[in-house]
């Protein structure tokens, strides 16, 4: 008996080496989990202080010939880098894209790393020498010259001023922008109240308050220096970089929803590819309609069809 148990054994011993072996290469093509929610996905990552959203961050990632640029990840206001790209990290990593991500405009009244739960309160131009920095990093672990930057809301002009004004032109490639506010915004008549005759945007006391704080909300108003800025010479479009809008006509922050389009640059309004989309300005983030149309931005040379379906606001589809 003691043969056979051996011979058993051995059998046993080659059969496990070999599901062992073939255990790796599957685990490496297993699809990251893709969520369709913004709501929920984002509270959940809100549990994990300064985490990388899935699929994201990976240093040693090097870009394909398929897909030769790495993407960053711009975040919008309030948001971080894994609240904010739940849906985006693991999709654009299961295309093959080496994806990075980082969280700017942190409040300095918090201590690290609770400081990275809520970003984009900062001043924007400080924001965009966050990101010069973090490009530069990307660019140099991936041994790439540029990029292609899909970023949302106030995650949509932060890397233009870079562009525009921090010499990233020559780093940035395509740049897709979701839910952008390329002429400012009017939410909730911000931008029209006046303070004494002065706009509440750019009233001098009321931006002096809000600077420690909330820095980058006064910024973001149609009447701001900073568009105005952001538009001299009469439009934001920096030579040299494809831009691409996408946009909701449900936008209950970029206020009118057109502010996010800009000719010179290619726009895109979910509704157009399916009237069932009722996402608004947070689950525009998380929506299979809008994914599809950055998909096909980011690589215009492989389209794929846009999906039409009903999508919730916030809570999205399941």
């Amino acid at each position: 008996m003691r043969p056979l148990r051996l011979l058993v054994s051995a059998l046993s011993l080659v059969l496990a080496t070999g599901l062992l072996a073939a255990a790796p290469s599957q685990a490496a093509t297993e699809p990251l989990p893709v969520p369709y929610s913004f709501l929920t996905s984002a509270v959940i990552a809100g549990l994990g202080v300064d985490a990388d959203p899935p699929g994201a961050n990976d240093w040693s990632c090097k870009p394909s010939a398929a897909h030769p640029r790495p993407i960053v990840l711009v975040h919008g206001l309030t948001g971080n880098k894994a609240t904010n790209w739940q849906t985006y990290a693991p999709l654009l990593a299961n295309n093959g894209y080496c994806v990075f991500a980082l969280t700017y405009g942190q409040s300095p009244q918090l201590p690290a790393p609770y400081n990275q739960t809520f970003g984009g309160l900062g001043p924007m131009e400080a924001s965009a020498a966050q990101l010069s920095t973090f490009v530069t990093k990307v660019l140099k672990a991936t041994g790439t010259t540029k990029v292609d930057i899909l970023g949302h809301s106030e995650g949509t002009v932060v890397p233009n001023y870079y562009a525009k004004f921090l010499g990233g032109a020559a780093h940035i490639d395509k740049y897709v922008s979701i839910a952008p506010i390329w002429h400012g915004t009017n939410a909730a008549g911000l931008n029209t109240l006046s303070v004494t005759g002065t706009p509440f945007g750019v009233a001098p006391i009321m931006n002096q308050a809000l600077q420690p704080y909330f820095a980058s909300g006064p910024q973001l108003l149609a009447s701001s220096p900073f568009i105005a800025k952001m538009r001299s010479g009469g439009t934001p479009v920096v030579k040299g970089i494809r831009y691409t809008n996408i946009v909701t006509k449900y936008d209950e922050l970029v206020v009118p929803y057109t502010s996010g389009i800009e000719p010179g640059m290619t726009n895109k309004i979910v509704q157009e590819s399916c009237a069932l989309d009722l996402s608004e300005h947070f689950q525009i983030v998380a929506d299979p309609v809008a994914a599809a149309l950055v998909l096909n931005a980011l690589d215009p040379a492989h389209l794929r069809p846009v999906p039409c379906r009903v999508v919730l606001p916030f809570v999205g589809t399941w």
